[in-house]
């Protein structure tokens, strides 16, 4: 019987006729940092910018290869894996139908058709994804076509660990630590089945979002759970619950060993990478460099290699993005002021304003009561203990505010 090693090794050596391995580079930026030897595998650098290429591509040659005659694959997407489905119905010559909920950015909708051409159709169908893959299996079977699960898939799984494959074969050595993402959990199986028959010695961190931490929850009920809510800024590994066959896999890892990452400092990751290195990588992609701050005293001295998983960002996100990595970081508040209405009032508390203290926005809500006014008011400042000096210096002036900038509830109706 063949191993899952040796399978995972044909799948990596067939993929060759698909596209070379992406990059595995040492980041020195991150190294100085860490004080580590720090590498990042760049599957953002992939032909669809994302490693799902890689489950689809394994997974689709693997039916082809049993059944010749099937020509038709169906699956429900509104990211990566419909880019990765796509290009590979391209490549095999066959057809595929890609159902995304009607709510998918436009972006993606046609970067999925540029991949595909002719040999793809994208159906728009449901407000949510659970509307969107109901349909898309439903499709399926009424055409006798072959669904391409994202993650819970034996041939996508063999197909993942590819990575794992490519990685070790570029390092010349097994790494100390290799830290990845987890949303599905098809990457991350992959990369623990490979790794524990030819490297176990090497350590693995998981990383998944804070508001889509499955596998967290997966593990404290000793089985996968769905959860009630989901936040998608992470979209490419924000997924309600992991696969049964992931977890399988998974379900040893100890808890400890599994990270979740706040989605603002997410932000601050994507921000840097971008400024700092060129990097444009995804929310999901940004997870495992992300979360070397969590591990920053773990790390010192040893070789680490993080897998940038997805570079598929949307620029028309990056005002968002840089919003909330401004208030994480704590050089950016939005507070409401009671004002008094008198003249002279907004000038008082101008001249409180430090002098590298900036106004970024100023907007009058109402007057609350006959002699006081509500303002709307948002202060970038570059050192974010100015805003303690701000506050004392409102205080002791009798200004009334009120700090807004985490209260999720009124930031979502006011700024």
């Amino acid at each position: 019987m063949t191993s899952f090693a040796d399978a995972a090794l044909a799948a990596t050596a067939r993929m060759r006729a698909l596209f070379p391995p992406t990059p595995l580079l040492r980041n020195d930026f991150l190294s100085d940092r860490y004080d580590a030897d720090i590498w990042l595998k760049r599957e953002d650098l992939s032909p669809v910018r994302s490693y799902k290429i890689r489950g689809a591509f394994n997974a689709m040659r693997k039916v082809r290869a049993a059944t010749p005659e099937q020509d038709q694959f169906v699956c429900a997407s509104a990211g990566n894996h419909a880019q990765g489905v796509a290009f590979t119905c391209k490549h095999f010559g066959v057809q595929g139908t890609i159902f995304m909920p009607v709510t998918t950015p436009q972006q993606k909708i046609q970067k999925t058709r540029a991949f595909g051409g002719d040999a793809i159709k994208v159906r728009l169908t449901g407000d949510y994804f659970d509307d969107t893959l109901a349909s898309a299996k439903a499709y399926c079977r009424e055409i006798g076509g072959h669904f391409l699960a994202p993650f819970d898939d034996a041939d996508v799984i063999e197909g993942q660990a590819s990575v794992s494959v490519e990685i070790l074969d570029q390092l010349g050595k097994s790494p100390d630590l290799m830290v990845l993402p987890v949303g599905g959990g098809g990457l991350a199986s992959g990369a623990r089945r490979y790794l524990s028959e030819v490297a176990p010695a090497v350590d693995l961190r998981l990383v998944e979002p804070q508001g889509g931490a499955s596998l967290s929850a997966a593990l404290a009920a000793g089985a996968p759970v769905k959860l009630a809510k989901v936040d998608n800024f992470v979209d490419g590994a924000a997924v309600a619950q992991i696969g049964a066959l992931t977890f399988e896999v998974l379900k040893s890892i100890p808890p400890e060993n599994v990270l979740t990452a706040p989605e603002d400092r997410i932000c601050t990751t994507l921000v840097e990478m971008l400024n700092v290195e060129g990097v444009v990588l995804e929310p999901a992609g940004a997870l495992a460099v992300d979360s070397l701050a969590d591990i920053a005293s773990e790390i010192r001295g040893k070789t680490v290699v993080c897998v940038t998983s997805g570079g598929n960002f949307d620029f028309e996100r990056l005002p968002e993005v840089k919003e909330r990595a401004l208030k994480f970081s704590g050089i950016k508040k939005y507070f409401i002021l009671r004002l008094p209405q008198r003249p002279g009032a907004l000038k008082d508390f101008l001249n409180l304003l430090g002098p590298d203290d900036d106004i970024a926005r100023f907007e009058y809500l109402k007057k609350s009561a006959r002699n006081f006014g509500s303002v709307l008011i948002g202060i970038e400042t570059p050192d974010a203990g100015n805003f303690d000096d701000l506050f004392a210096r409102l205080d002791a002036h009798g200004f009334v505010y009120q700090d807004i900038t985490r209260n999720t509830t009124l930031a979502e109706f006011l700024i």
